[in-house]
């Protein structure tokens, strides 16, 4: 009944959080925010935890010299950039993704924004690649208990250490699941 219950949990702007048991190398202890969410076409993701040593002006020159975060998002189009940002109207195009959250817009715009310093680099984070699940898939998951939903929170898109998300959301979950936070890697498999 709790695998149920969880795949009635599953909308656009929600946080999946990895079980701890996950093995996954993919998605082994991230957090996922889903991005768009239907039962009928599936679901897009971005993973939030996964920063990448590279800079936005190494892989591209559209924005200067603009220092803005760039993650994996996913094992999806790794071949394309993705944005979540939280200029809401101000970028025309934007998909709310929940309050506070949006995702892409209109890229010359974008590019407008930045020049003008209307967008700083704490409004916006890039992804290399998404994480998406085919029809039927992410629920078959829930199924399984390979993730944990969560709400949404604007800070822990833009503000949050994302190499500490992880344990930081389990935490806030609180009961068990702060238990959880604290398990280190090899003792999941003891």
């Amino acid at each position: 009944m709790k695998a149920t219950q969880g795949t009635q949990l599953l909308v656009t702007g929600k946080m999946l959080v990895a079980e701890p048991f996950m093995l996954d190398p993919n998605f082994k202890r991230t957090v996922v925010l889903v991005a768009d969410y239907t039962r009928e076409e599936g679901t897009v993701g971005f993973i939030l935890n996964k920063p990448l040593e590279v800079r936005l002006p190494e892989l591209t020159s559209d924005f200067g010299d603009f220092e803005a975060p760039v993650h994996y998002g996913g094992p999806v189009d790794n071949d394309s950039m993705y944005f979540i940002h939280d200029a809401g109207d101000l970028l025309e195009g934007s998909i709310q993704i929940s309050r506070g959250v949006y995702w892409s817009g209109n890229y010359e715009k974008l590019r407008f924004l930045v020049e003008h310093k209307l967008i700083l680099p704490h409004n916006i984070r890039f992804y290399i690649g998404y994480s998406g699940w085919s029809k039927g898939q992410l629920e078959s998951e829930m199924m399984t208990q390979s993730w944990i939903v969560s709400e949404l929170e604007p800070n822990f898109v833009f503000k949050s250490n994302p190499r500490m998300l992880w344990k930081e959301i389990l935490e806030y979950k609180g009961m068990h699941y702060s238990a959880l936070s604290k398990l280190e890697g090899d003792e999941l498999m003891n």
